[in-house]
């Protein structure tokens, strides 16, 4: 088996909020990868000592560590103890009911001789190719499915020139709205405090024999698809497939770089932090 993966942060100043690991036991046949986005709260108070960095740490080690374990049960329990686990390290200094507690997207996947399975939390994106070839994303698209009004305010946000009063003014909004929406009946979920939000992932089981590779990337690395639109998702596994994830996040750099003020590709951020994991059979 090979397994090739790449990371970069958005910003020289910044850490990497990305968290990307692979496991592969030693009794062989098997193995399991997790990738962790962690969400950039805005500033102001999140209710806890810790930062993302630590956050996606604690919940992408406990995540591995459990997915591969001789009794590990299914991705979706994995990762309700994984956030559980990570609550418990914190629970005593934070105040983990902060709608801004530390927090992240997850994807996760686990094979062994007879199957493969999968699990999608926000807005990371698993590929999956099948032995002829075709590529599928599974994907949790809650986030494309925000009600009008907000949707209509990331509109108007981006209708503003960037570094003016009326666009911070503008964002504030938008970010309240979207807050308002995370981890909350018609919004979107990610991993933070509370261990339920792990019945909110999208997930699957596949048969071994049908699945050659999968992928697995960040929104930063799924924006050279999503945002830029220089690939479909067949062409993105084909270029990381011949030139690996180091070639995928430096077409992402370059689109980025090409579009320094996000006027003709509108994004949240100019450049975020950038992951990107293949494993082929």
């Amino acid at each position: 088996m090979r397994i090739e993966t790449a990371t970069e942060p958005g910003s020289p100043g910044r850490p990497n909020e990305d968290f990307v690991a692979v496991a592969m036991p030693a009794s062989g046949g098997g193995g399991s990868l997790v990738l962790l986005d962690g969400v950039t709260p805005p500033d102001g108070p999140t209710g806890c000592r810790h930062d993302v960095p630590w956050y996606v740490a604690h919940l992408g080690g406990s995540m591995i560590e459990l997915s591969v374990s001789p009794t590990a049960p299914s991705l979706a329990q994995c990762l309700a103890e994984a956030v559980l686990r990570t609550a418990d390290a914190h629970r005593g200094t934070c105040d983990l009911y902060h709608r801004r507690t530390p927090q992240a997207t997850v994807v996760a996947v686990r094979w062994n001789a007879d199957t493969v399975e999968h699990l999608v939390l926000s807005d990371s994106v698993l590929l999956i190719e099948d032995t002829a070839g075709q590529v599928g994303a599974v994907r949790d698209d809650r986030l494309d499915r925000l009600p009008a009004p907000v949707t209509a305010l990331r509109a108007a946000v981006r209708a503003l020139p960037r570094a003016t009063a009326a666009r911070t003014e503008a964002a504030a909004e938008y970010g309240r709205a979207v807050e308002a929406l995370r981890n909350a009946e018609g919004g979107f979920f990610t991993a933070a405090a509370d261990p339920a939000v792990a019945d909110r992932a999208v997930t699957g089981t596949r048969p071994r024999s049908r699945v050659r590779a999968v992928a697995a990337l960040t929104d930063g690395a799924a924006r050279l698809v999503e945002v830029f639109h220089e690939q479909d998702w067949q062409g993105a596994f084909t270029l990381l497939r011949k030139a690996g994830p180091e070639e995928l996040l430096r077409r992402v750099r370059a689109a980025e770089a090409a579009d320094p003020d996000g006027t003709r590709f509108p994004r949240g951020k100019v450049r975020d932090d950038a992951t990107a994991v293949l494993a082929q059979w």
